[in-house]
């Protein structure tokens, strides 16, 4: 079986679960709008200030959120022991990886459609400016997904599951949610696309050294 269509099978059958279950998309969106309300609460003492906290909640958001919905969707194959059907299928390896990173990221893009326009509203932001900011989130996190969802795979057999994710993941996303959190404030600010371009190519690169890792590494990590 070809490497695209593995992938696409499992990242259809995990879609079918959640449009039937609706869990994933649920539990991380109220997670996520529960931390931009308290930190809008918080920190919100005038415009100028807000414009300046809202870049750190936004990605503080994501990041925690997605880090739900990797644990969950990695938690759906440890039910039953399917984490071994899938291994035992014709299936390469490598399309196990791909096809979870593509669910995992639907799963997330879904709920920043959501979040997005909440860190607007509940910090005052010109959502003029917002548009430009979907690139930043796009690269940051397809990176931070398939950094979560390769380490992920991790946690299907470890004992301190969700406690092992958060150590492993958290420190190597670090330099994706720092140039996120800078770039996403200097475009809010009003900076041209142009003036936040290092933090792209490095968010970019950021995407690219994980998907590789991805590919090389996940037969590995999954083996018994």
């Amino acid at each position: 079986m070809g490497l695209l269509r593995g992938a696409w099978l499992v990242a259809r059958k995990d879609l079918r679960i959640e449009l039937r279950t609706k869990e994933i998309t649920t539990t991380t969106t109220f997670f996520a709008a529960i931390v931009v309300i308290l930190a809008s609460l918080a920190f919100y003492l005038d415009r100028r200030l807000a414009a300046q906290v809202a870049p750190g909640v936004l990605w503080v958001a994501i990041a925690f959120a997605g880090l739900v919905a990797v644990s969950r969707s990695w938690a759906r194959e440890r039910e039953h022991d399917a984490m071994r059907g899938l291994l035992l299928s014709p299936l390469p390896r490598a399309s196990i990886f791909f096809g979870k990173t593509l669910g995992n990221l639907l799963f997330l893009t879904v709920v920043e459609l959501a979040l997005v326009p909440l860190v607007g509203i509940f910090f005052h932001l010109d959502l003029a400016l917002l548009p430009p900011v979907a690139l930043l989130l796009a690269l940051g996190t397809f990176g931070f997904v398939s950094a979560g969802t390769l380490f992920g795979a991790l946690s299907v057999r470890g004992r301190a599951r969700d406690l092992m994710l958060s150590i492993v993941v958290f420190p190597l996303i670090t330099p994706a949610l720092l140039g996120g959190v800078v770039a996403t404030r200097e475009l809010l600010g009003g900076a041209p696309l142009a003036q936040v371009m290092d933090w792209i190519r490095l968010l970019a690169a950021f995407d690219l050294v994980f998907l590789g890792a991805g590919y090389l590494l996940f037969e590995l990590l999954v083996s018994e």
